[in-house]
């Protein structure tokens, strides 16, 4: 159906607006990801949106009710417990301010839904402690004002979104004006990029034109052998059981319930207890042989959005094996400090894990842990303060956001960017003070003085601080710093390293990525041993992705 002559948007067609823009993005993927500043493999940018507006989706089909502002709530909280890396995060808040201004209303008129997406805009804004001009930020707000200031009341959907894309499209061609590396690089922004798409997305439903449904995308349908449990099995290992719960006024659900209460309730009932609160919506997850008591427990205070119950015996998640689900699971006492840190590579893995970190979360290529992956692991990790190293500029927006939401314990985010800070930290982790705020200061204290540099390989031609690359070659970079660029990987290690004069170090430790060769790792070992005399330089098979060589200096 053509609703571009309409002027309001409800919960129908608003839904399918959403399911629409998240299948353009999704078909664009490569694009925003290859939008890149640094031209490595490693742009995720497309995957992290894609990912955290397919969880709202996913909450928005589920949604009880059927009007615009229930459809933009179910969609915002999804939304936000899926978020990953920086544009994920900041597409979750567009979303959750556009639903606190579509707040009451069953359907909107084009200026409603316009101001609605103004507080979209600024609850974006302020998610970001310094935000930054050039980005997709900047993109949303310039589209929305524009589009606001032409479409009044009489406006149609049709003619705003039109306005809206034309300024959006606009406004990221300049971006590259308002940013530097992104001029220097020769790109427009990515995350605005992905806006775009998702904007194009929704002005196709609108003109009854969506792109197709993304439901088989967020969540596959798994095989499951119905063998394992038969008429003669016995249940031993109990149900896993997941729920979105709205709390109702009807029910007294808002002002009576009590998250502590739940808590201790399922873990009377089972394990592996998950649960908290985000607005008046209720997450929670939890093995347990009754599943029905969770129900009515929870039913007592809401309605269920979304309900989830599997007999374990035949659940295979693809992470966990039937095998694994058997084992009992270990409940850790609870402590006073606790470390989680994200990496990629097995190697890494072991390495961070050996120092004392408490929960290394996979965080490897289109891999960004969500804000729900990072909660799961603060109660997993049972202390009563948790230190945190995100270890990459992308990831530490959704760290910090999953430190609001989480109350049983104290959060606290370092902002670490890279494997070698986190490595600095945790090679001198240190508890035995007791306090805090010590602890912090020591930790800050010894990420200032290591330098970390990375070789990878390039994706495209480009010329950035002066260094000339060219696409397949090596580059070697050190923070936001591009250093060189060689036809051989181990040379761009070699090059790196003189650049960072790396032979003053006391201490050299290279991770090898997953690619190395037995052959290269020799030659690597010889140029340290020949070059640098004072200098203890110890290899370890990181196995991470993308990265060749990670190279941190003490």
């Amino acid at each position: 159906m053509d609703n571009a002559q309409s002027k309001r948007i409800c919960g129908e067609l608003f839904e399918k607006m959403v399911i629409s823009g998240a299948n353009n993005l999704k078909a664009n993927l490569k694009i925003v990801n290859d939008l890149n500043v640094f031209p490595i493999p490693d742009g995720d940018t497309g995957d992290n949106m894609f990912m955290t507006v397919s969880g709202g989706i996913s909450a928005l089909k589920n949604s009880e009710g059927g009007s615009l502002c229930q459809k933009a709530r179910a969609l915002a909280d999804g939304m936000l417990l899926n978020a990953r890396g920086n544009s994920g995060v900041i597409l979750s808040q567009l979303f959750a301010g556009l639903a606190d201004g579509l707040k009451g209303y069953e359907e909107a008129t084009v200026n409603e839904f316009g101001s609605a997406l103004k507080c979209g805009v600024c609850k974006a804004y302020s998610s970001v402690s310094h935000p930054v001009e050039g980005t997709m930020l900047t993109v949303a707000r310039e589209a929305t004002d524009l589009a606001c200031a032409k479409c009044g009341d009489n406006g149609t959907i049709g003619g705003f979104f039109a306005a809206y894309i034309a300024e959006m499209k606009s406004s990221l061609d300049r971006t590259p004006d308002l940013l530097e590396a992104l001029k220097e690089a020769g790109v427009i922004d990515s995350g605005g990029a992905g806006l775009v798409y998702i904007a194009e997305g929704m002005k196709l439903a609108i003109d009854g034109k969506e792109v197709g449904a993304v439901g088989g995308e967020i969540a596959k349908a798994q095989d499951i052998d119905f063998s394992r449990f038969n008429e003669n099995s016995v249940m031993k290992y109990g149900y896993c059981t997941e729920m979105l719960v709205q709390l109702t006024n009807s029910k007294g659900g808002v002002e009576r319930f009590n998250l502590d209460e739940l808590i201790a309730f399922l873990e009377g009932l089972g394990d592996s207890v998950v649960a908290f609160r985000t607005g008046n919506v209720v997450k929670l997850h939890v093995h347990t042989m009754t599943p029905y008591k969770v129900m009515e427990y929870c039913h007592g205070y809401g309605e269920f959005l979304t309900l989830k119950v599997e007999n374990m015996t035949l659940q295979h998640n693809g992470i966990e094996s039937v095998e694994e689900e058997k084992k009992p699971k270990r409940v850790r006492p609870r402590r006073r400090f606790a470390l989680v840190t994200v990496a990629n590579g097995d190697g890494i893995i072991d390495v961070f894990k050996e120092c004392g970190a408490d929960e290394v979360i996979d965080g490897g290529q289109g891999r960004n842990p969500s804000i729900e992956r990072f909660i799961e692991v603060f109660d997993q990790v049972n202390a009563d303060t948790v230190f945190v190293l995100p270890n990459n500029g992308n990831i530490i927006m959704a760290a910090k956001q999953a430190a609001e939401i989480y109350q049983k314990s104290e959060i606290v985010v370092v902002e670490t960017k890279n494997i070698g800070q986190a490595y600095s930290i945790l090679s001198m982790l240190d508890y035995s003070s007791n306090d805090t705020a010590q602890i912090l200061e020591l930790m800050k204290s010894d990420m200032c003085d290591v330098v970390t540099g990375q070789v990878s390989t390039s994706v495209r031609d480009a010329t950035i601080d002066g260094v000339e690359i060219r696409k397949g070659e090596y580059i070697g970079f050190s923070d936001k710093k591009m250093i060189c660029s060689k036809q051989d990987k181990v040379d761009s290690l070699k090059a790196l390293c003189e650049s960072l004069n790396s032979n003053e170090r006391d201490f050299v430790l290279v991770f090898y990525g997953e690619e190395i060769s037995e052959e290269q790792k020799s030659e690597v070992a010889n140029y340290f041993a020949q070059t640098h005399k004072n200098t203890e330089f110890y290899p370890i098979d990181g196995g991470q992705e993308v990265y060749d060589f990670i190279v941190v200096l003490q």
